[in-house]
């Protein structure tokens, strides 16, 4: 098998153009933490450090001396995240008022049992208190409203506006408040002005 690039084989997932589009979203295996809180504080930090130290390690997994079966080559996918509120009646501009299930994408190959044996391997290298928590699971989107978004997350509210816009001129409206984003930039390496974020809501026919 080919490597599998996620730029390549899901353009249509994780590159959208910068005009809102609808798409239908697959089930999707990914590896999961679930948390609270403002995501520029040092427990977003280790929940993140945990799911990229596992994914990594499934990514590797080629080297070791049981390969997993059926395993092939891949590029590790992006950090995702579905963000809510804990409070329902704060308006968002709250972090510490954030509700996020942090997740990246995992190959078909990887089994619960894998997933067992990687935490478990992981921890002896990096410890970390989240890898315990972390949980594979099939995720189905389905229906949904998306579109690229550049620059700052605090600019995300005037994309979101104008996804809604778009909905609504196509018969569509939100199903879920919950969002979801993928990170296709390093905040720490990439100008705030010119961080790529994919934003996503589930839609139904209004």
């Amino acid at each position: 098998m080919d490597k599998v690039d996620y730029k390549k084989q899901f353009k249509d997932l994780y590159l959208p153009k910068k005009q809102p589009v609808l798409v239908t979203v697959p089930p999707l295996r990914f590896a999961m933490l679930e948390g609270h809180g403002d995501p520029n504080g040092e427990v977003f930090a280790e929940v993140v450090a945990a799911l990229y130290s596992f994914s990594y390690a499934v990514k590797m997994s080629y080297k070791s001396k049981a390969v997993p079966d059926g395993y092939y080559d891949y590029t590790v996918f992006p950090l995702e995240g579905v963000w809510d509120l804990v409070d329902k009646t704060k308006t968002s501009a709250d972090k510490s008022n954030y509700a996020y299930t942090m997740m990246i994408r995992q190959p078909d190959f990887l089994t619960a049992e894998l997933a067992a044996r990687f935490i478990m391997e992981v921890k002896k290298k990096k410890p970390n208190d989240f890898l315990d928590q972390i949980r594979l699971e099939d995720y189905d989107e389905g229906s949904c409203c998306q579109m690229l978004h550049l620059g700052s997350y605090d600019d995300e509210p005037a994309s979101f506006a104008q996804m809604e816009a778009f909905c609504s001129e196509h018969d569509y409206r939100r199903s879920d408040k919950t969002h979801r984003e993928i990170y296709l930039s390093d905040p720490r390496r990439t100008e705030t002005a010119k961080l790529k974020t994919v934003l996503r809501f589930k839609v139904e026919k209004a």
